[in-house]
């Protein structure tokens, strides 16, 4: 396999324990994969020690994501090796855009081996963040306003967001694990749509947050309890509208008593975090989980 050159790493450098936390990926794994596939391309501390960048991280993230969708190792290993450019890793230009296209196209195809394969295909050419931001969100965004306007059947959004939700939680795999700060993440009762929050759950992980999901319409009570239970550094709470949000107001104020609360989605504004005793989240998932409380 063609290994292309180190460059230096404009992210923090962290060891390879740091990297096994940040990927859930185990030491001895992580060691085979550079051994075998030169997967990760380390540099070395003025002590000898072996360093590791964010696109080392990025790349056993890639392998790891299509390793969990039934990808051979060698073959994951190989398309996660052959990333793009810098300009595609930070996200920029066309390729982000087209990948979405494509994708949205896809689905409204009911085509699972394209749409897997494009997936795929983004996850080994982009970061995490890219992905989540200039892919899944774009069309999670894309359904949600043509299934509100008629536009898609209920077996189109339905096969469409089955499909995301399970590559998303591939993704996912073991991001509770790890020493980083915790983040509980939910949508209060009566909100079913919890895509875009696993979205931002998977850009918090590559910040080297740990995520507890409880999912779509979720008690305020339950949400309390696994507060009371964890300790979390945070609760991130999101509604496609405002009304799930308000129809608890009071129980999100108590609940801004025991721990930090932010709000986010199209649902959320700075006026109603505000009334709530929360915080409101930008729209950008990565500038959202940027000023994260707890945020390295």
């Amino acid at each position: 396999m063609s290994v292309p050159p180190n460059t230096p790493d404009r992210g923090p450098l962290v060891r390879i324990g740091e990297l096994s936390r940040r990927t859930g990926v185990g030491v001895d794994t992580l060691r085979a994969w550079e051994r075998r596939y030169g997967l990760l391309r380390p540099q070395r501390s003025p002590g000898g020690f072996r360093l590791y960048g964010t696109s080392d991280q990025e790349r056993v993230s890639a392998m790891k994501s299509m390793i969990d969708s039934g990808v051979s190792a060698a073959e994951a290993a190989q398309l996660a090796v052959s990333r793009a450019s810098p300009a595609a890793e930070s996200g920029v230009g066309e390729g982000g855009d087209d990948h979405a296209e494509r994708l949205a196209a896809a689905l409204d195809r009911f085509d699972e081996a394209d749409a897997n394969a494009i997936l795929d295909d983004a996850i080994a050419r982009f970061t995490i963040n890219a992905v989540a931001s200039r892919v899944l969100l774009p069309v999670l965004h894309e359904i949600g306003t043509r299934w509100e306007s008629g536009e898609v059947s209920v077996a189109e959004e339905h096969f469409a967001t089955a499909l995301l939700r399970g590559r998303m939680l591939a993704l996912a795999r073991n991001w509770g694990a790890g020493g980083g700060p915790l983040a509980v993440l939910a949508c209060p009762p009566g909100e079913q749509h919890d895509l875009g929050l696993i979205a931002f759950g998977l850009v918090l992980r590559q910040g080297g947050w740990r995520i507890a999901l409880l999912g779509s319409d979720t008690p305020i009570e339950t949400i309390a309890d696994a507060v009371a239970k964890l300790s979390p550094n945070s609760v991130v709470l999101a509604a496609v509208t405002g009304e799930p949000f308000e129809r608890v107001a009071d129980q999100i104020r108590a609940l801004t008593a025991a721990t930090t609360v932010l709000i986010g989605g199209e649902g959320a504004s700075e006026k109603l975090a505000e009334r709530l005793g929360a915080r409101a989240l930008p729209p950008d998932p990565v500038s959202a989980s940027a000023g994260m409380p707890g945020a390295g």
